[in-house]
């Protein structure tokens, strides 16, 4: 039986058959009243008897696609989520599934067989019990549900093909049975660092410490140690050596080939060009990372609020594509009412409230990752050198379907400290990564369903202090008025090296333990009154294990520095304030770069006037300002030209790109670099960059500057592309596609939007919280909750997202009928 969440095994005696029987004739009493209230607004209601339930579940989907689910006890509820979640997003589970089993291939061929492989080399093969319960104290009962009703949907879909969505058709599968094993994979998670290892290792062989450093931003307080070991070979490090872990981190993209039907197939060419096009983003997205990838939130007390009481928002920034990364789901049981939103693909509730408080995140920097290199043994590459002795690696042989070829044997190679990478024989070298996300309790977001029953800053901090993956800055607020910030995240102690560049596997760099999390920096009840994060550094100056535990990579300060100089501005907030605020668009770069055109006398007419709207202008990239676009093209070319100047010709295939703070810095305060006259040679780079970029606009939006407005197809827009976008002809990828629409911001704004003219990342989902009343919440998910295209939730909210706009999460039962759009039972089968 389940009393307020809590499970007890006993045999029941007729008494309590007895009672459990009155009970459940209650639960339907209840549910048939709640029908009467819902069917006087004349809803659409169906009725399933579905395997696996105890007890009647009734869901009710409000106007914007979010399922509220009431449950009378915590399996069914977690049953109801799951199985609802699949409804909604069916063919996102099928992709997510074969990603955590390492079976791509068998649907899409030899391209994604070394995904395949990365996917099995790093899957998790631990105490699968002690790992759900590391999230839970009932875990293990909690994640058995939700995959009972994930299975449950797909056993629906196998008594009724109708249901699935349009692109199982197109590619001739069948969704697949979950495990446990699904839900806990960590392929998906903003994991570590350990591309940006490699990428510095390189930059240092090529270019030295002294210019690395120059060129990075380091961050905070001293400098990092990246110097390469003697005992490893710089030169060696240029191969692909993480091909096989970067495949399977990468999304699945599907091809022509991969469609079963040919009159729904796109062509090769269109293909090609697509994956040229998604190529070079993604290549961009990965220069860019600290600047696209990241989140906002703050908590602000009740003294500078209109409602006197705290107000809560986030926006985390991920990937935009359809379907949405996130899922919004309200769960209410006897010990759980919470709702907010999550990866679709897990149980509970990451991001939102609960009766009693509450949470939001964005990225905090712990380093999880290092790769290690090895000296093989000449007569034996399965052996390693570890402390002056040969150690032999662990070999696990495994076997991967591919579609339309021979199944490939693959040996999975393991080191002490991880899965081997990559294996360069002629050289004698291996490489392996050390993850602290394969320990259990890696799993992205699971740990929430501990923050989900929080009842106070304690209560949510023990909760935090099981949450390994990924690094983040959680906030609280709680109907008590308090506020509150802990870090959180997996954080290995370093005795003896940054973290920043590989390092020998021979037992001379080895972890030293884990920090406690409730070590890492927090406040609570701030003197400000308020605290905000987005990505940058807030460690204090004073904090003891910044060398051992903190990351050194931090995002560039001026979504932060927006937060805060608002919060920081003494008025009262209201909600509107808040949405306000996550959806701003003021570039402080653009502030801080425009006033040093003042005084400038450029030659050409044309570059004068551009120089004097920028002068005349708010520094708000609007998507219906000229000015923004000029600025936009400007503040790019100042970035391509500085790393023209900055990086030495031997580090640009390393290294494209210099940080806008690096930047900003040495516009700022000009030195040598410029020329014989700094100051000079300074005004003559940033008239030059202002010169190329009016030219780049001719040629690409036409000589009538009225038509350079920022926001518009041919420059800012988001399009959001499908899986399967590059795969089918063209009256289908419209289907499949949403958008486009113009858009402001780029990433330096609050509302921050990505790097590139496609708003590739940035916040799908939006969450503002006034704790006065649980009612007053408001939210976005962009472009909706269903990723079936036929589904009237497929893009329902993409519109409003793309102007800025919210609506309302309600969250007591008669506002949420107040909004009912359509009613589910489910009941356990008689």
């Amino acid at each position: 039986m389940l009393l307020l969440g809590y499970k007890f095994n006993y045999e029941c005696s007729s008494q309590t058959k007895f009672i459990m029987s009155i009970k459940y004739i209650v639960t339907i009493l209840l549910i048939v009243f709640s029908l009467s209230n819902l069917q006087a607004q004349d809803l659409p209601t169906s009725t399933l008897e579905i395997e696996g339930l105890k007890e009647p579940v009734e869901i009710i989907i409000d106007e914007w696609g979010v399922a509220h689910i009431y449950a009378e006890n915590e399996e069914d509820l977690f049953f109801a989520q799951g199985y609802n979640a699949a409804r909604d997003r069916l063919f996102q589970f099928e992709v997510w599934r074969r990603q955590t089993n390492g079976t791509v291939a068998e649907i899409t061929g030899l391209k994604d067989l070394k995904r395949d492989i990365g996917t099995r080399l790093f899957q998790f093969r631990g105490d699968m019990t002690r790992e759900m319960n590391h999230y839970h104290p009932r875990g293990e009962s909690i994640i058995t549900s939700y995959v009972a009703g994930v299975n449950a949907y797909i056993e629906e879909t196998e008594k009724n093909p109708e249901l699935l969505p349009i692109q199982f058709e197109l590619l001739g599968i069948k969704p697949g049975k979950w495990t446990p094993e699904t839900v806990i994979s960590r392929h998906q998670g903003l994991l570590g660092n350990i591309n940006a290892e490699l990428r510095y290792a390189r930059q240092v062989d090529l270019m030295g410490e002294e210019k690395v450093k120059e060129l990075n931003n380091f961050h905070p307080f001293g400098e990092p140690n990246i110097t390469l070991d003697d005992k490893i070979d710089g030169s060696l490090l240029h191969d692909d050596i993480l091909e096989i872990h970067n495949a399977f981190r990468r999304p699945v993209r599907f091809s022509p080939d991969d469609i079963i039907a040919s009159n729904a197939r796109g062509s090769m060419e269109d293909y090609e060009e697509y994956a040229e096009a998604l190529n070079e983003t993604l290549k961009r997205e990965e220069e860019l990372e600290k600047e696209n990838i990241g989140s906002n939130n703050w908590v602000v007390s009740g003294e500078l609020t209109q409602s006197e009481h705290p107000i809560m928002a986030n926006d985390p920034h991920r990937a935009q594509a359809v379907p949405a990364l996130r899922y919004i789901v309200h769960l209410n049981a006897p010990g759980w009412n919470v709702i907010g939103a999550g990866e679709p693909e897990i149980p509970g509730v990451s991001i939102g409230h609960n009766e009693y408080g509450a949470w939001g995140l964005t990225v905090f920097s712990v380093d999880g990752e290092d790769l290690y290199v090895y000296e093989t043994n000449p007569d034996n590459p399965a052996q390693y050198k570890y402390k002056g002795d040969w150690e032999d690696m662990r070999i696990i042989d495994d076997t991967i379907n591919v579609k339309n070829e021979e199944a490939v044997d693959v040996e999975l190679k393991y080191t002490r400290h991880g899965p081997v990478v990559y294996e360069d024989e002629e050289n004698n070298v291996a490489y392996a990564v050390r993850a602290a996300w394969m320990e259990i309790g890696g799993a992205p977001y699971l740990a929430s369903l501990r923050m989900d029953q929080a009842t106070n800053w304690e209560e949510f901090r023990e909760a935090c202090s099981f949450s390994h993956i990924p690094g983040e800055n959680m906030l609280w607020a709680d109907k008590e008025g308090n506020i509150g910030w802990q870090a959180v995240g997996i954080s290995p102690i370093r005795q003896n090296w940054s973290g920043l560049v590989p390092v020998p596997g021979d037992g001379s760099y080895e972890w030293d333990g884990y920090l406690p999390i409730k070590a890492l920096p927090n406040t609570y009840n701030p003197d400000s009154g308020y605290f905000g994060t987005a990505n940058s550094s807030l460690t204090p100056k004073d904090y003891p294990y910044r060398d051992e535990a903190i990351g050194w990579s931090w995002a560039d300060p001026y979504r932060w520095a927006r937060v805060n100089e608002v919060l920081a501005s003494g008025r009262k907030f209201s909600m509107m304030d808040m949405m306000k605020l996550q959806t701003d668009y003021l570039s402080i770069p653009a502030r801080t770069l425009v006033p040093l055109l003042e005084g400038l006398s450029p030659e050409d007419q044309s570059v004068e006037d551009v120089r004097q709207m920028l002068l005349d202008w708010d520094y708000v990239l609007n998507k219906n300002s000229v000015e923004a676009g000029i600025y936009v093209a400007w503040e790019r070319q100042i970035q391509r030209d500085m790393a023209d100047l900055l990086i030495p010709e031997r580090g640009k295939e390393v290294m494209s790109f210099v940080g806008m703070k690096k930047t900003i810095d040495r516009l700022m305060v000009p030195d040598g670099v410029f020329g014989s006259n700094p100051m000079t040679g300074r005004d003559e780079f940033l008239l030059t960059s202002l010169e190329t970029a009016i030219q780049e606009l001719n040629e690409r939006l036409g000589n009538d500057m009225n038509m350079w407005q920022y926001g518009q197809e041919e420059y800012k827009h988001v399009l959001l592309r499908s899986p399967l976008s590059g795969a089918v002809n063209e009256e289908i990828r419209e289907k499949l596609e949403v958008g486009p629409l113009p858009r402001g911001g780029n990433s330096y704004t609050v509302g921050s939007t990505g790097s590139n003219n496609n708003q590739t990342s940035g916040a799908s989902f939006r969450i503002v919280l006034d704790l006065e009343d649980w009612d007053k919440g408001v939210a976005m998910n962009n472009p909706g909750q269903s990723d079936d295209p036929d589904s009237k939730y497929y893009d329902n909210l993409f519109e409003q997202w793309a102007n800025d706009k919210f609506f309302p999460l309600f969250f007591s039962r008669n506002k949420i009928e107040s909004v009912a759009d359509e009613v589910l039972i489910l009941e356990p089968v008689k």
